[in-house]
């Protein structure tokens, strides 16, 4: 029995770790680092987490042996998760709407409904107004430049008249305002009276709209019956400020084929004598460089007569310069 005995705590003693094993376990424990495994299980929601760690930090080491094994994720006595996970969330659950009057009451705030809906129509007309004004301005433009290329008619030109007072008038004159010229004579039986009412009509709501800038003007065809003296009694029927030119028969032919008005007035006339005047009926407007802008025909009312003159004259950018003699 003695020598078994031996044996068996010989093979006991062979077992157990000697002092050099198990100090090597001991710093291979100390040296290596802990993994520690966090819960595996995703949050319900994609919202960002951020992690919560507890204040306890000791692990509990298993079983000095080979076999030992950690015992991982336990914290003191109440084994709770190491790592754990707090979710946040900004916005609030929305509810379900259930009547006709809370899908209304949602809708109201959204792109189309009546506030747009204005916003969109006074946009859309304003648009409209702001191009349909371009347009119509560079019409005028373009009529206005028609006669001031090379190679072209051009309607206007200088005269050396004299005026319902005896006083010289020449086109120099008018520069510095725009000017409504026409061609008529005082023994005109019923188009030129009508035409220098309009004439009267357009000039007041002229300067009513943009000052006095415009010279009304009317160069007789007649000169030999239309002296300074009748067509200041004439025009003064119909307007105090239109001028009245007249002058020697040459000097009105010149002046009428400049401006490319027909008439037809014989030039040897004897005192007494009747006889027939036939003459264009248009409204010339020329600008204050003394070039045609557009001529304003029989077809025109005062109203629209007076819009084309105001409209041209807005569309000017040069100085309107005021000359003493039209203060």
């Amino acid at each position: 029995m003695a020598p078994s005995g031996n044996y068996i705590q010989g093979a006991v003693r062979a077992l157990r770790p000697s002092s050099a094993l198990g100090r090597e376990l001991e710093a291979f424990r100390t040296t290596t680092p802990r993994r520690t495994f966090a819960s595996t299980q995703r949050p319900k929601t994609t919202i960002a987490t951020r992690p919560a760690y507890t204040s306890e930090s000791s692990c509990l080491l298993g079983a000095r042996n080979a076999g030992s094994k950690e015992r991982i994720g336990l914290v003191g006595s109440s084994r709770k998760p190491l790592l754990q996970t707090r979710t946040f969330s900004n916005t609030a659950p929305r509810n379900k709407l259930k009547t006709i009057e809370q899908v209304k009451a949602r809708n109201k705030g959204g792109p189309f409904n009546l506030t747009a809906a204005i916003l969109f129509i006074c946009t859309a007309g304003g648009l409209y107004a702001y191009l349909t004004y371009e347009k119509e301005r560079m019409a005028r433009k373009r009529i206005a430049d028609q006669t001031k290329g090379v190679g072209k008619p051009k309607v206007g030109g200088p005269f050396d008249l004299v005026d319902q007072d005896g006083m010289r008038f020449t086109s120099d004159d008018l520069l510095g305002k725009y000017s409504l010229v026409y061609f008529g004579f005082s023994h005109c039986p019923d188009i030129c009276p009508d035409e220098l009412d309009k004439m009267a009509l357009m000039y007041n709501k002229v300067v009513e709209k943009c000052g006095p800038v415009l010279v009304p003007i009317m160069v007789t065809c007649d000169p030999a019956r239309d002296n300074p003296a009748v067509l200041k009694e004439y025009l003064h029927e119909f307007h105090p400020e239109i001028v009245g030119l007249t002058g020697e028969y040459e000097n009105i032919k010149q002046t009428c084929k400049e401006y490319r008005v027909y008439f037809s007035t014989p030039p040897n006339v004897k005192p007494g004598q009747d006889y027939l005047v036939d003459h264009s009926i248009y409204f010339y407007l020329m600008d204050p460089e003394g070039d045609f802008v557009e001529a304003i025909g029989r077809n025109f009312t005062a109203d629209q007569a007076a819009k084309v003159i105001t409209d041209h004259i807005k569309d000017w950018e040069g100085p309107l310069k005021k000359k003493d003699r039209w203060a």
